[in-house]
C-alpha cells in the first residue's frame, strides 16, 4: 500500500479542492431532498412553508487536513405573492484552504393545477477564499505554487427551474453562471495560471410513493454536469415511517455508498445522520476512510 507524503497530501487538495476544473466546487449532500435549495435556487418556497436547518460534513475522515463543511439554512413561502426566498450559509475546510459562502435564492411559482406548481429561480452567490500559508509553508517548504495567496472575494450567480407537486419534484438549474476568475499561482516563475469558478449543471429529482397507510419511499437522484469532467450521478432512496423515523440507502458513481437515518419529532424536528462509504478513489491511500454527515431540519408547519 502507497501512503502519500504530506507535502504530496496538501498538493492534492489543494489542487483538487480550490483550483481544477474537474472537481465540484459546490457543496452536495447525501440529504438531496430535504434541503435541494443547494442545488437549485428554483426549489427555494416550494414546501409551502418556512424551514431553517444546518448541517456538519466530513469526508475521507482518517486523511489528516480531510475537508469539513458546515452549512446553516433557510426558506421561506410567501403564499399570497406566489414567492420563495432563502439561501444558504457555509464554511469549507480542506487543509491549507478555506471557503466561506453565501448564496441567496429567489423563486416565482407559477400555479399549474391545485397542489402543483412549476417555479423559476434566482440565485446571488458570493465567496471568500482564503489559505493558511503557514500550513502551506510547513508542508511545501520552498515549494509555492500560490504566489499570491491571500483572501479572494468573488461574485456569482445561477437560475434554475422545477416542477413540483405533492408527490413529485423534478428541476434543472445551472450554478456560476459568469465563471468569475482567480489570480492564484504562477508556474514556472513566469505564466501567471487562470483558475475559476467553474459552471455546474444539476438535474434532480425525487417522488413520494405510497407503501402503505403509515409508509412511504422517496426515491431521489441528483445528476451534475462540470466541464471537461466525469458526469457526478447520485441516487438512493428513503423509506419514512409514520412521519416519525426514517432510513436511507444511495450511491454515488465512482465514489461508493452512503447509509443514513433519522428521527422527526412531532412532525417538526428531524435529526439526521449519513454515514459514507467510499470504495474509490482514496481507499488506495488508506483504509478505513469514510464520511460523516449530520443533519439538524426543522418545519415551520
Amino acid at each position: 500500500m502507497i501512503i502519500p507524503t504530506m507535502k504530496n497530501l496538501f498538493l492534492a487538495l489543494l489542487l483538487l479542492t480550490s483550483f481544477a476544473g474537474s472537481a465540484q466546487q459546490l457543496n452536495t449532500s447525501s440529504f438531496l431532498e430535504l434541503y435541494s435549495v443547494l442545488h437549485n435556487p428554483a426549489t427555494v418556497g416550494s414546501h409551502g412553508h418556512a424551514i431553517i436547518g444546518g448541517s456538519f460534513k466530513q469526508q475521507w475522515s482518517s486523511m489528516p487536513g480531510s475537508p469539513q463543511t458546515g452549512v446553516l439554512y433557510g426558506q421561506a413561502h410567501l403564499s399570497h405573492v406566489n414567492l420563495g426566498l432563502g439561501g444558504y450559509l457555509y464554511h469549507d475546510v480542506t487543509g491549507p484552504t478555506a471557503r466561506t459562502g453565501l448564496q441567496m435564492a429567489y423563486a416565482y411559482h407559477i400555479p399549474v393545477k391545485q397542489g402543483s406548481f412549476f417555479s423559476l429561480g434566482l440565485e446571488a452567490r458570493l465567496q471568500q477564499l482564503s489559505f493558511d500559508r503557514a500550513k502551506l509553508q510547513a508542508a511545501l517548504g520552498t515549494v509555492d505554487p500560490v504566489a499570491n495567496a491571500g483572501n479572494r472575494i468573488k461574485a456569482d450567480a445561477g437560475f434554475g427551474m422545477a416542477y413540483t407537486t405533492p408527490t413529485l419534484q423534478v428541476g434543472a438549474a445551472v450554478s456560476q453562471l459568469v465563471q468569475s476568475k482567480y489570480d492564484l499561482y504562477e508556474m514556472a516563475g513566469t505564466t501567471l495560471e487562470q483558475s475559476q469558478l467553474y459552471r455546474h449543471y444539476y438535474l434532480h429529482a425525487n417522488v413520494s410513493l405510497k407503501v402503505d397507510e403509515t409508509t412511504a419511499c422517496i426515491p431521489n437522484a441528483l445528476l451534475i454536469y462540470l466541464p471537461n469532467a466525469p458526469l457526478e450521478v447520485q441516487a438512493g432512496a428513503r423509506l419514512e415511517h409514520s412521519n416519525l423515523l426514517w432510513y436511507g440507502l444511495g450511491w454515488r458513481a465512482r465514489q461508493g455508498w452512503m447509509i443514513s437515518a433519522g428521527l422527526k419529532l412531532k412532525k417538526k424536528f428531524s435529526i439526521g445522520y449519513s454515514f459514507d462509504i467510499y470504495s474509490s478513489p482514496l481507499n488506495i491511500y488508506e483504509k478505513g476512510s469514510a464520511g460523516h454527515e449530520l443533519l439538524l431540519h426543522y418545519e415551520f408547519l
